[in-house]
């Protein structure tokens, strides 16, 4: 959409929050519009889909043990460690210059099987569900059959007559090519200029098209879509509206509350549990969110964490437009060093989910990224990428507003938990330069 200056000026007198927003300073967001559970209305998925879901996700799992062995450990479910960080604690109540009530957690997503991301989570749900529909469609297997069916050559010369298309600014890429890859799709991803040349090699490496664009991940996407839906047997994932994307997002809050059970993690009304999520587009963080707010009801407080040049959600929330607005529309450049974050458009599919369910949305700057990251390898000696390490914001910046008195909430009992994106297929060099950087602002 076009915005005039003039719109501008008045948003601004309307949303004081704005100007910051315009300047480029980290600010925090309480989102207005959060629901009680028995208040919210119109979701575009329901509970009983989570479930729904969460069978897929069984029935593939002797497929998925049988093609990457690192998923035997977890008998074929792509899931990832809850562990507590009392060492980052430290380290960020010291960096910050101020205490945090309660335990911080970190969800380690970064380390998921196979593609290293949050990412694994939605891109693997929604292709392998479109698999399971051609081949049930052609009826070469029923649902009471094995699933090792899929890693048959027949399986792989059946599916190389479908194409599969994705646009990516990196960790969606990856997931979407590994997966589809390994069934035997032809597969295209279609990169932003944000993507890291890594991740295209990764790629190209496991047989991935990779179409490269100058532009950002709007751009990515609607030449992805276009191209691979002129298709005869074309199949977009489509990350601004996926369906399926949102599910497999929204499966982990199942086994987050079984996790936090096996840990004596009590979730209620004395016990708050606060999530903090990365976010680009909006479609994980929505999903995860999605699946918390129903495993958890009104007791969870999910928060988004974007970088202060890419505020896409925040700005579609705020102003009520959604996703007919972009950062570019009022100026805001989207180039971040957090590539998987670097998004303009909010997801139009996660964000009507998002405006009622979630408690608020805070912004980081780039610069901030590095040194996190370089805190979590040397207390915990866990690896991320920088959009990864937004999270870590989260707590001290929601702590410094009014919402746990607001909501009546003992701060002292809290549980936070930081959710950690990405990570684990940074080649060493690469995370050797960002711990560097890192290491250079916190030791001058």
């Amino acid at each position: 959409m076009s915005v005039t200056q003039q719109e501008i000026n008045e948003w601004t007198e309307k949303y004081p929050l704005l100007a910051d927003l315009l300047a480029l300073k980290p600010v925090v967001w309480l989102n207005p519009k959060r629901r009680e559970m028995d208040q919210v209305q119109g979701l575009p998925v329901a509970a009983e889909d989570l479930e729904e879901a969460e069978q897929l996700w069984m029935r593939f799992a002797p497929f998925l043990t049988k093609v990457f062995p690192e998923t035997i450990e977890t008998g074929g479910i792509i899931e990832s460690e809850l562990r507590e960080v009392s060492h980052m604690q430290k380290q960020l109540e010291s960096y910050y210059g101020k205490g945090l009530a309660g335990n911080l957690y970190v969800k380690c997503d970064n380390e998921l099987p196979v593609a290293g991301s949050v990412k694994a989570r939605g891109g693997f749900f929604e292709v392998l569900r479109h698999a399971e529909h051609l081949a049930l469609e052609e009826r070469h297997l029923t649902q009471e059959d094995s699933y090792e069916w899929f890693a048959t050559t027949g399986a792989k010369n059946f599916f190389g007559n479908y194409s599969i298309g994705v646009g990516s600014t990196g960790n969606l890429g990856l997931s979407i090519g590994i997966i589809s890859a390994e069934l035997g799709f032809k597969v295209s991803v279609y990169m932003s200029a944000d993507a890291k040349e890594w991740k295209k090699s990764l790629l190209r490496s496991k047989g991935v098209r990779v179409v490269e664009f100058t532009g950002d991940f709007s751009e990515a996407v609607t030449a992805g879509r276009e191209e691979t839906l002129q298709l005869p047997n074309g199949y977009f994932v489509d990350d601004e509206k996926s369906r399926e994307l949102f599910l497999g997002y929204s499966g982990a809050a199942i086994r987050l509350k079984d996790q936090l059970k096996q840990q004596g993690i009590l979730v209620d009304k004395e016990h708050p549990l606060f999530v903090y999520l990365p976010c680009g587009v909006g479609g994980a963080p929505g999903g995860i969110a999605f699946g918390l707010r129903h495993m958890f009801g009104d007791h969870v407080h999910p928060v988004f964490i974007e970088p202060t040049h890419s505020p896409a959600v925040l700005l579609g929330l705020m102003t009520g437009l959604k996703s007919d607005i972009c950062v570019q529309d009022i100026g805001i450049d989207n180039r971040t060093e957090a590539d998987g974050l670097a998004v303009g458009r909010a997801s139009s599919f996660a964000s009507t989910s998002s405006e009622q369910l979630i408690s608020g949305i805070a912004t980081i700057e780039d610069k901030e990224l590095f040194p996190l990251l370089t805190m979590l390898k040397d207390s915990e000696e866990i690896k991320i990428e920088p959009s990864a390490a937004a999270g870590f914001a989260g707590p001290f910046m929601m702590a410094a507003t009014n919402y746990a008195e607001e909501h009546g909430i003992n701060a002292e009992k809290a549980t936070h938990i930081v959710w950690l994106t990405g990570g684990a297929l940074v080649p060493e060099q690469e995370m050797a330069e960002f711990y560097g950087r890192g290491l250079k602002k916190l030791k001058p």
